[in-house]
């Protein structure tokens, strides 16, 4: 799989991707007709859903149009679409699947959702995680000594060598915030950031960029995810490190980001879009997320069916921590704009 940048909404119509051919003849070319699915999504599973697609095209003779962009960008995009939809599957990061929640952009998608815990799912069904997926930072070998702890990344050797996605722009880094907000507290972070800003690069609204950056040595150090992370490391042959910052007493900790489904409002192929949503879910799809998607199932019986993988692997002695992504978008908006304050960005 090929790790596709967090790109921006100017090049948002470059990226529909042709997946999955029809299955004996039945099926239409992807982009037309009622046998094609439309699927915005926030980049990073783009190997992963070619094998599904293919495979879910063989089966129904459904084929799937994917259109990739920033976490955000593709809850911008639906937005403005709404008086003429024309996804018919949203999937992104919290907190911007609660953001089209709350806007009114899903509806209940009615798939079996029941292998999935309680606690990762939206009890009214308007949204169910695909892939489980966590915050990391990387690091380029060029980074001599490597960094270690949030205090580490404040030093005069990362001056100008270290870029973090944008909050409020990027899943990625809006999770940065989040963190260390629940570290440091709300001013305890907006003071960390103010000091940090010394070293960053600048805004980036793509995460996914950043990373042929580092492992350049362009920068020495930026943000991630481990699912996006490790799928560069495997399959584009990227040289950086992932890493977790230490907090002073040695504990790391990271967010949960996990890859978020739902089916949007006035999807212009609802019931196709809903079948496909359950392929995603199914069992024999799921067994396939750790190797081809290097990101962990969501289904419990896989999961404890599953042998050590990657990011399993990568979170030993890593703290997760779950937050309540209403709350986060309740305060969202203020704290963006608090962000922006104290960092002048």
């Amino acid at each position: 799989m090929r790790l596709r940048p967090r790109i921006a909404a100017a090049a948002l119509a470059a990226t529909v991707l042709t997946l999955g051919t029809a299955c004996g003849g039945t099926g239409t070319a992807a982009g037309s007709g009622t046998d094609t699915v439309t699927v915005y999504s926030a980049d990073g599973l783009s190997g992963w859903y070619k094998s599904r697609f293919d495979a879910f095209t063989a089966q129904t003779g459904i084929a799937v149009n994917l259109v990739e962009a920033g976490s955000g960008e593709v809850v911008s995009r639906l937005e403005k679409e709404q008086s003429n939809p024309q996804a018919d599957v949203v999937v992104t990061l919290p907190p911007f699947i609660q953001k089209a929640d709350s806007q009114g952009l899903l509806v209940p998608s009615g798939v079996d959702a029941s292998a999935v815990p309680a606690a990762e799912k939206d009890a009214a069904g308007h949204f169910v995680p695909v892939v489980e997926n966590y915050l990391s930072f990387i690091a380029s070998p060029a980074a001599s000594p490597a960094p270690r702890t949030w205090d580490d990344l404040l030093s005069d050797q990362f001056k100008g060598k270290i870029q973090y996605s944008t909050p409020g722009q990027a899943g990625d880094g809006t999770a940065v915030l989040l963190l260390l907000q629940h570290l440091r507290g709300k001013d305890g972070a907006l003071d960390y950031l103010t000091k940090l800003q010394v070293n960053n690069v600048g805004p980036s609204s793509s995460t996914g960029k950043l990373q042929p950056k580092v492992s350049n040595g362009e920068l020495l150090v930026a943000n991630g995810d481990v699912q996006m992370n490790l799928t560069s490391i495997a399959e584009d042959g990227s040289t950086f490190d992932l890493f977790f910052p230490a907090a002073a007493d040695g504990t790391r900790t990271t967010v949960a980001l996990p890859y978020v489904m739902g089916l949007t409002k006035g999807a212009p192929r609802s019931e196709q879009g809903r079948q496909l949503m359950e392929f995603l879910l199914s069992e024999e799809s799921q067994k396939t997320v750790a190797d081809d998607a290097l990101g962990m199932s969501v289904r419990q019986d896989v999961r404890a069916t599953a042998g050590e993988s990657a990011p399993a692997r990568a979170l030993q002695g890593v703290q997760v921590w779950s937050p309540n992504w209403n709350d986060v978008l309740t305060e969202l908006d203020s704290d963006i704009a608090a962000y922006q304050k104290a960092t002048g960005s």
